[in-house]
């Protein structure tokens, strides 16, 4: 079963990945998290995500600010009912010092397993200015790999990125792969029109896509 959605700096959906064993998947872009986040700042996006599973960060800063407000956010959720668990990814490899950053994943320990360890996408490294963050969970029996991604802006055309999306489930192909982040291009775009060849749907706004094999 695999999927691909995206979000525009806000928290926007809950998908079951698995009817038996459903998981709550949030992405949210939270521009630029890291130490200019204030306390209360921490406790509101805790309070708005603490319902679900697994949530996708895009924009955590590069510097140690960022990784520190990933732990950050962790704690203030760790103190509302459930464990949870984090992994940050290492410095995008961008040509512009401005727009390097990190990516995160949170997870409620006692529903998911992060399986291996998370990795950023190097294949395409040169093609993708920030290049995409993985990492593999399991819940009970099922296994599936989170792929968090932020595009160029609209005005640098994403789509000039977003074309090599296509490429992934072949690149992995033993992986539930599950694509999430911003992706600043419109469900309409062409771009997405070869992984709806492969099998990939529009479920909702925002072009959320998934497929079931």
């Amino acid at each position: 079963m695999k999927y691909i959605f995206s979000q525009f700096y806000i928290l926007f959906l809950i998908t079951n990945l698995y009817a038996q064993t459903p998981i709550s998947v949030a992405s949210w872009n939270l521009e630029n998290f890291g130490k200019s986040k204030t306390d209360s700042v921490i406790e509101f996006i805790a309070t708005t995500v603490k319902d679900y599973d697994v949530v996708a960060i895009q924009e955590v800063v590069a510097g140690y600010g960022g990784s520190q407000a990933v732990a950050n956010l962790s704690d203030a959720l760790n103190r509302k009912g459930s464990k949870w668990d984090y992994t940050v990814s290492n410095p995008t490899s961008s040509n512009n010092s401005y727009k390097i950053e990190r990516y995160a994943f949170i997870w409620k320990t006692n529903k998911l397993k992060k399986i291996g360890d998370a990795w950023l996408e190097k294949q395409y490294s040169f093609e993708i200015d920030r290049e995409p963050f993985f990492a593999t969970f399991k819940s009970m029996d099922k296994v599936f790999t989170l792929v968090t991604f932020h595009a160029i802006t609209k005005a640098k055309q994403p789509e000039t990125e977003i074309k090599y999306f296509k490429f992934l489930p072949a690149e992995y192909p033993n992986l539930n792969l599950i694509f999430c982040g911003d992706f600043n291009c419109p469900q309409s775009h062409t771009v997405f029109n070869p992984l709806k060849a492969m099998g990939y749907i529009l479920i909702a706004h925002n072009h959320i896509l998934f497929s079931i094999h």
